[in-house]
């Protein structure tokens, strides 16, 4: 007979036991965990609106109609894409979001001087897309780059870019208005530069006005229109250069 001692000699189950039921866990209080779920997806959003992506609120009309801005209508959300020029340059004929130098701030009051709790509020809302980026933040469209020479206008009142004539078939002029762009000096832009300007050509302030925007200011470049639903689309990046024809 083996005096090897067994679980029924003390009427307990060793530990390893596959039999014996582990004792309950005690769950965690779902509103003990609803605070860290909610920092942990403010810090996904901020983690991927700060590096990736983020979505924008239009509150110009200067890039009707690729851009809905205008008075009297619902904004477009665009989806702004933070990645691109990590990997490859601006070109010619992409809407970009950038910050505004200096010289586009002059004369436009910024929100620097609200409460902290409505700067709070008003950067929140641009997270989502549901207020408008502060006054620092534009979105035109690139039509020339540093060491390009461009003017206004050719004979058929196109922009014209180191001699050639662009085709810019995205540029709108409101109903009742001539179909005519205002003219401008040649501008050779400085290397590290843009030459920015409105698709509603006639009702944009931009570098004809405010001068050229370093590229290191470009915040990403507009992909898509995602709200409202009905405006679902595409942001053409169509160069003009390309099919530029004297």
């Amino acid at each position: 007979m083996s005096d090897d001692v067994t679980d029924d000699d003390y009427g307990n189950q060793p530990a390893d036991d596959p039999g014996r039921r582990p004792a309950p866990r005690k769950k965690r209080s779902f509103w003990k965990e609803l605070p860290i779920l909610i920092v942990v997806a403010l810090l996904l959003t901020f983690v991927i609106q700060q590096f990736i992506a983020r979505p924008y609120m239009i509150p110009s009309g200067s890039m009707e109609q690729t851009l809905h801005g205008c008075t009297g209508c619902t904004p477009d959300r665009v989806l702004v894409d933070k990645m691109v020029y990590r990997f490859g340059d601006p070109e010619p004929g992409e809407v970009v979001v950038f910050r505004g130098p200096d010289s586009w701030l002059e004369g436009t009051q910024t929100s620097d001087s609200e409460n902290i709790f409505a700067g709070f509020v008003q950067y929140v809302g641009s997270l989502v897309g549901l207020a408008p980026p502060d006054e620092r933040d534009f979105v035109k469209r690139i039509i020339a780059l540093g060491g390009q020479t461009v003017r206004c206008c050719d004979k058929n009142n196109r922009v014209v870019v180191d001699g050639e004539s662009l085709d810019e078939p995205y540029t709108y002029y409101p109903p009742g208005t001539p179909k005519e762009q205002r003219s401008f000096e040649p501008f050779t832009v400085p290397e590290g530069m843009m030459w920015v300007m409105g698709d509603n050509r006639n009702n944009s302030s931009d570098s004809r006005v405010q001068g050229p925007v370093p590229v290191e200011n470009i915040i990403g470049k507009a992909r898509v229109i995602v709200l409202p639903p009905s405006r679902w689309d595409v942001i053409s990046d169509h160069n003009p250069q390309q099919e530029a024809s004297g």
